[in-house]
């Protein structure tokens, strides 16, 4: 593509090369411009950041310095005896305790044992007693307690009639037969002792 100026625009374009060719000179003359061979060298030097404060740290004492030990010195032992003054009271030997003898066992309190079971319990050799004849003719029943006592070797030393039977015959047919028993004697503490009981008779007719 090719630019045809006119003769006008020439004329204005050499115009203004002249304008600026007359301001650079003017400058030039003026040392507006700087002169290269004068252009100052600029130095960057880079600056390191201050260092950070350090804090105080609290001082740690010093630690103790150890303290020497002392040895022991080494003592000698010397057994003394006692002194013994004249003055000094003297304890006489003990005296031999004597033998205590034993106690005496305690006495029994006075009175029979009660039995508690029937005397026939504790009689081995016992015999029934005999219905009275008369008794059988006139009927004559019921039951007799007797209230027994019993010496120490386990003979009967006493009978009576605790509950008639409402018959004498009756119940003198079971006090005399009570009287012929022979019964295993009480003991008390291991010892022998007197013993009451109770034993009913029945007499019944068949």
């Amino acid at each position: 593509m090719t630019m045809r100026f006119s003769a006008g625009q020439g004329a204005g374009l050499f115009i203004v090369l002249a304008l600026h060719a007359a301001a650079l000179w003017g400058l030039w003359q003026h040392r507006l411009l700087p002169v290269p061979a004068e252009v100052a060298t600029l130095f960057v030097n880079f600056i390191a950041p201050p260092a950070p404060e350090k804090k105080d740290e609290p001082k740690r004492p010093p630690p103790p310095k150890p303290q020497p030990v002392e040895k022991p010195k080494p003592r000698q032992i010397i057994a003394e005896a006692p002194v013994v003054v004249p003055t000094d009271y003297v304890a006489p030997p003990p005296v031999p305790r004597s033998e205590v003898p034993p106690a005496p066992p305690a006495p029994l309190p006075p009175g029979p044992v009660a039995l508690s079971t029937e005397l026939a319990v504790a009689c081995p050799e016992r015999s029934a007693p005999a219905y009275p004849a008369q008794s059988r003719r006139f009927g004559e029943e019921g039951t007799v307690v007797l209230r027994v006592e019993l010496d120490e070797s386990g003979r009967v030393a006493a009978a009576r009639v605790d509950r008639s039977s409402g018959h004498v015959r009756l119940d003198e047919a079971a006090m005399g037969a009570v009287r012929t028993w022979r019964c295993t004697p009480a003991t008390r503490a291991g010892q022998a002792v007197r013993a009451v009981a109770l034993q009913p008779f029945n007499f019944v007719l068949q």
